[in-house]
């Protein structure tokens, strides 16, 4: 009831501005300029349209769990694709609880029988391609987050995410050259890499700051030295994963060999130290950290096998 209360309230102060000059520049002022006042209508046809747009996340959260492409594409047929502007409000709702948005655009594929961007418009989704790429581009401003106390997991589910969202269109439809859709796609991938190559870059000589022994009688471990290098390390393996959504493939093969060749000598040496003194607690907490970064470029198994070497170092002789 308020929503709609809203909308009534928001539809009548609208349709005052007609009357009033001084009524609109007020209205505009108090809105947050003109930008914002251009982007009420969609707002007021969201607050009318809210009980669709619960029912739109439902139907999203139940497509994570439907593995029939024709029961999937008939559900997307249901939608009201003849009304554009609902119909892009239900599109934006639902992607938002899709794990996999390919799912979606198979079954969209199934109904246009052709893979081409003019199939897809022609059956009348794309609105559900523009919601792909508007959430793919919700994800940039996770990826500003640095330092050493950065929700460094915010920052990789911002990454495996807009990989989902960009493979799923780049993937699977045959975008036209220059088309407006292949353009904001590339343009997103230009500022995805932007954020996340300097990362990269600089993870080799984090890692080996962070990691190096200080002078004897003063060594200690810099906390926050090695939560960059350990945050570094699982951005590392995140792109992995999603290079192929990625345009930083040059930078990602430079740090993928140098931070894996700095960890096996940061592991022969602390290893080396620990059987040395098994009872340094700076070479027992440098040594830790080294094997939770080995299981994120390595492997669990490997990771595993350096705990064993690590209990056996420090077994008194």
């Amino acid at each position: 009831m308020r929503s709609c209360q809203n909308c009534f309230c928001g539809r009548k102060a609208v349709g005052a501005l007609a009357e009033s000059t001084e009524a609109a520049r007020r209205l505009k002022s108090q809105l947050g300029g003109e930008i914002v006042f251009a982007r009420l209508p969609i707002v007021l046809n969201a607050l009318k349209c809210r009980a669709l747009l619960e029912k739109a996340q439902g139907f999203g959260r139940a497509a994570n769990g439907m593995n029939d492409e024709a029961g999937l594409a008939l559900a997307l047929q249901s939608m009201p694709l003849q009304d554009h502007a609902v119909a892009a409000l239900l599109m934006m709702s639902a992607i938002g609880k899709v794990a996999n948005p390919a799912k979606l655009i198979t079954a969209v594929l199934r109904i246009a029988g052709s893979s081409s961007e003019v199939a897809v418009q022609r059956v009348g989704f794309s609105p559900l391609v523009d919601a792909i790429l508007a959430h793919a581009q919700n994800q940039v401003h996770h990826l500003t987050n640095t330092g050493a106390y950065a929700d460094i997991d915010l920052v990789c589910r911002a990454i495996d995410r807009f990989h989902r969202l960009a493979r799923s269109i780049n993937a699977y439809i045959e975008l036209s050259r220059n088309s407006r859709w292949s353009t904001v796609m590339a343009a997103l991938i230009k500022a995805v890499s932007e954020r996340v190559e300097p990362r990269l870059r600089e993870l080799p000589g984090n890692l080996n700051m962070a990691l190096r022994k200080g002078r004897e009688g003063s060594d200690r471990v810099d906390s926050d030295l090695l939560l960059v290098a350990l945050n570094g390390v699982y951005v590392l393996a995140t792109v992995r994963d999603c290079r192929d959504s990625l345009g930083v493939n040059a930078s990602f093969d430079q740090a993928w060999t140098q931070v894996g060749q700095a960890l096996e000598i940061h592991i022969q040496r602390n290893l080396d130290a620990l059987r040395t003194n098994p009872s340094d607690t700076v070479t027992v907490q440098r040594l830790e950290a080294v094997i939770t970064m080995a299981e994120q470029r390595f492997n669990a198994e490997y990771a595993e096998t350096l705990r064993r070497a690590k209990e056996s170092a420090e077994r008194p002789r």
